[in-house]
C-alpha cells in the first residue's frame, strides 16, 4: 500500500547492487514511478528515489539507492552501503557472468554493510525466458545456502517487482522490531540517521530516462 504523505515512522535505506546491465535502475524506477525506459543507459555515480509505503500499521519510508556496476566507481563503496538496512542482489537471468559474479558483491555487501542487514537475491528479465541461462532452482538453492531471500522480476512487464520491495521492507521491519526490542536501542533511526537535500518521493537525483 502507497502512502500520500511526508510524515512517517521509519526511513529504510535499501541499495541495489549487481553487476552494470542487470536493470537495477529499472527495477528502482517501476518501483518508485512505475515507469520503465528502454534507453536507458548505465548510471553514472549513485541515484536515489524514494516511495512511502504502509507495513504493519506503520508508515514506512523506502529510500532506494543505485549505484554504478562498473569497477571504476568502486570508490563510492563505504559511503554507498553506509547506512543500508536492506540490498537487493541483482543480476540478469539471460548473462551466466552476472550471476557467477553475485559471490564478489555478496562479499562486498558484508563487509560493508550492517551485519543485520536484509539481502534478497533478485533473478531480473525473467520475461526474456527463452534466453534463460541461469535456472531459477540454481539461484534458489544458492539463496537458500547464503540465507538469502530470493525472487525472479521484470521490470520490463513489472512482474514482482512489488513483491521484492516490499517482501524486503516488510522482512527489515521485523529486524528492526525485534533488534530494537532486545536492545532497546535502535537499529535504525531513520528520521535523524540519514541527512538528505532531497525529499521528493518521485524525482531521481538524476535521470536516466528518455526525455
Amino acid at each position: 500500500m502507497t502512502v500520500d504523505t511526508d510524515d512517517y515512522d521509519y526511513l529504510f535505506k535499501i541499495v541495489l547492487v549487481g553487476d552494470s546491465g542487470v536493470g537495477k535502475s529499472n527495477l528502482l524506477s517501476r518501483f518508485t514511478r512505475n515507469e520503465f525506459c528502454l534507453e536507458s543507459k548505465s548510471t553514472i555515480g549513485v541515484e536515489f528515489a524514494t516511495r512511502t509505503v504502509e507495513l504493519q500499521g506503520k508508515v514506512v519510508k523506502a529510500q532506494i539507492w543505485d549505484t554504478a556496476g562498473q569497477e571504476r566507481y568502486r570508490a563510492i563503496t563505504s559511503a554507498y552501503y553506509r547506512g543500508a538496512v536492506g540490498a537487493l542482489l541483482v543480476y540478469d537471468i539471460t548473462a551466466t557472468d552476472t550471476f557467477q559474479n553475485i559471490e564478489k558483491w555478496l562479499s562486498e555487501l558484508r563487509d560493508h554493510a550492517d551485519a543485520n542487514i536484509v539481502i534478497m537475491l533478485v533473478g531480473n528479465k525473467c520475461d526474456l525466458e527463452h534466453l534463460r541461462t541461469t535456472s531459477e532452482k540454481i539461484a534458489k538453492d544458492f539463496a537458500i545456502g547464503q540465507g538469502l531471500l530470493f525472487i525472479e522480476t521484470s521490470a520490463l512487464d513489472s512482474t514482482n517487482v512489488e513483491q521484492a520491495f516490499v517482501d524486503s521492507l516488510h522482512k527489515v521491519y521485523d529486524v528492526v522490531s525485534k533488534v530494537q526490542t532486545l536492545s532497546g536501542g535502535n537499529f535504525v533511526d531513520a528520521k535523524r540517521n540519514i541527512q538528505l537535500s532531497s525529499t521528493d518521493d518521485s524525482t531521481l537525483t538524476k535521470s536516466k530516462c528518455c526525455g
